[in-house]
């Protein structure tokens, strides 16, 4: 459980406090970077998006109406900043077959060998879907949203959501299915 709020957090920051900006960036880091990079595909333009999107925070904090979750409104910035960069770029680019991958370090040898191979044939199938079936499963299982939440952030009714994430798992299953047999 978070000790200070968002609300609380943006409220010092308005009020000059610079440490409560940086507490929310240490909290929001790193799920606005997975929601870029899931988006994005790659790690250097998943970095830039972060980075532009705590400098939009601080430029629209006026725009935040706090009825809302901050989280909500972050992350709805960062879909659009990630949206915006696929755009400027020509759209989906080639898949990039470089990728980290990390075990914990009590895992058996055996463990590691099995769980990368089955990392990347996840990350291969989750890349090869659409721009729209790679952000409403991220946004639920990587950065596990509530339905209310996702809706909020792409700005769709609840009822979309559930719908997305039905026909995107789907086609997850399908493509998993797909690698499966080669």
């Amino acid at each position: 459980m978070q000790s200070v709020d968002d609300a609380q957090l943006l409220q010092r920051f308005r009020s000059g406090d610079r440490e409560a900006f940086a507490d929310l960036v240490v909290r929001y880091q790193k799920p606005i970077y997975n929601a870029a990079f899931w988006i994005l595909r790659k790690a250097e333009d998943a970095s830039d998006v972060t980075q532009t999107v705590f400098l939009k925070v601080v430029e629209r904090l006026d725009d935040y109406d706090p009825q809302y979750k901050f989280f909500s409104w972050i992350y709805r910035i960062a879909v659009n900043e990630s949206l915006n960069l696929l755009r400027r770029n020509g759209h989906e680019d080639a898949l990039d077959d470089e990728a980290d991958f990390e075990a914990p370090q009590s895992a058996t040898p055996e463990w590691r060998v099995g769980e990368v191979e089955r990392s990347r044939r996840l990350q291969d199938a989750l890349m090869r879907l659409n721009t729209n079936d790679r952000t409403v499963l991220t946004l639920r299982h990587f950065s596990e949203c509530s339905y209310q939440e996702i809706a909020q952030v792409l700005e769709i009714d609840e009822k979309t959501v559930k719908s997305r994430l039905f026909e995107a798992r789907q086609r997850l299953c399908a493509r998993l299915e797909d690698l499966r047999q080669h």
